[in-house]
Parts: structure tokens; C-alpha cells; sequence
């Protein structure tokens, strides 16, 4: 009887180190592609949360394998480079990628938006508000003060999670394809601590994308991917 309970925590273990290993494969584009064993972004972690519990339910927090190696070990390198300051990813994809409206891209497991950091009046990191009263938070708008209610745009925050997400990537042989935010507050991240590294290293789009981009920053990574048939 104990030979027989050995043998299936055996293989219990055996099987539940293959399905964890399994690797996920990328075909086409960020704008025309799909993915295969997509994976799910942890809820969340010490200083990172998810959006929504909802969206999470929908699917729409699947990534490709390699990217969420990347997004998780970034966010605990930020426990250390930057312990006080919070943050929260939004939309990533679905499971096996393809068309995931409103977004033209996000169709093969390397685009995933994150949500802005800011303060609050008291200069404490918080979470910008992501509910179905505004869209989840897609629907804010800062003003020109960088101002949304009492919550002000903390570019500190945003340019480190930016560096950290291109060096977790570079570690692991990836790296990031560019970074889309708000053409005109762009300059803000270069009066940061990080400029010369988001000088060298980080390509920003500089047109103004279809949506403004000032609420959410949308990163793609470099992973190789199979051609689409």
C-alpha cells in the first residue's frame, strides 16, 4: 500500500512539473497573430495587483510564457529598487491570442498595458481606480497637470517598472519590441533617475496611438514567433 501511495505522488509530481513547464509558442504579429498555451498573469504579488477579478474571470489576463516570467520577476525586482511605490497590470490578451477588442494588437501574447502609477495627496503610491464605472480604468483622463481627482501621475514609479521590465527581459534572452504612452508626457520620464537608461534602451512611439495612452502605457516584447498559416 505504501509502494502504491510513493508511486502516484511520483507521478503526480512528474505530471504537474511537465504541465508547468510547458512553454508557450507565438504565431504572427502583435496586430495579426495567436498563441498556444497561453498563461495566466498571477492575480497578484507584494506590490502589483491585477485590474480586475472580472476581466480575470473573462480571460483576459493571458499572456505568453516568457512574458510572464518577465512582468513577475520585474515587479520583485521592484520590491527592492523602488519598495514604496504599488502598481497594477491591465489587459493583456486571451489564452490562445487572436482578435481581443477594442484593441487592435494584444492578438499573440506579447502586449500587455499596465496601468499608470500615481500618488495621492499625501505622496503615498496607490492604485489608480480600475472599475466598470470607468471602463475599467481605460475611461480616465489626467489633465494637464498630470492631475486625475486628488491622484497625481508618479513617473518615478513608471519609468522604473519600464527599466526593470527591459532588463527581466534581457536576462531571460527577450527584450522589448517599444513602449506606448502619451507622446507629450514622455518627457516627463526623462526628468527621472532612469533617463539615461530609457534614453539608450527603451523605444517610445512617438505618434499619438488611436486611444491617448495617458491613463495605461502599453508595452510589446521581443520573443520569437512562429509564421502564421
Amino acid at each position: 500500500m505504501k509502494l502504491n501511495k510513493a508511486i502516484i505522488l511520483i507521478l503526480v509530481i512528474f505530471l504537474t512539473a511537465e504541465v508547468s513547464a510547458k512553454e508557450s509558442i507565438c504565431y504572427g504579429t502583435t496586430s495579426n497573430g495567436k498563441l498556444k498555451n497561453g498563461v495566466e498573469l498571477p492575480s497578484g504579488g507584494a506590490n502589483y495587483v491585477s485590474y480586475s477579478s472580472v476581466a480575470r474571470i473573462a480571460g483576459r489576463t493571458y499572456v505568453h510564457s516568457a512574458v510572464r516570467d518577465i512582468i513577475v520577476a520585474a515587479y520583485k525586482e521592484l520590491e527592492i529598487e523602488q519598495p514604496r511605490k504599488v502598481y497594477k497590470y491591465a489587459e493583456t490578451g486571451f489564452e490562445e491570442g487572436g482578435q481581443f477588442k477594442p484593441h487592435k494588437t494584444h492578438r499573440n501574447g506579447l502586449s500587455v498595458d499596465f496601468m499608470t502609477p500615481v500618488t495621492n495627496k499625501k505622496g503615498e503610491s496607490v492604485h489608480l481606480p480600475t472599475n466598470p464605472f470607468n471602463k475599467f480604468g481605460y475611461n480616465i483622463e489626467f489633465n494637464a497637470k498630470d492631475e486625475y481627482d486628488d491622484l497625481k501621475i508618479d513617473y518615478e514609479a513608471l519609468a522604473a517598472h519600464i527599466v526593470s521590465l527591459d532588463k527581466q527581459a534581457k536576462k531571460l534572452g527577450y527584450g522589448i519590441w517599444r513602449v506606448i504612452f502619451d507622446p507629450k508626457l514622455q518627457p516627463n520620464l526623462l526628468k527621472t533617475q532612469y533617463a539615461d537608461y530609457l534614453k539608450k534602451n527603451i523605444e517610445f512611439s512617438k505618434k499619438p496611438s488611436w486611444v491617448r495612452h495617458d491613463e495605461h502605457y502599453h508595452v510589446d516584447f521581443i520573443v520569437p514567433c512562429e509564421k502564421l498559416n
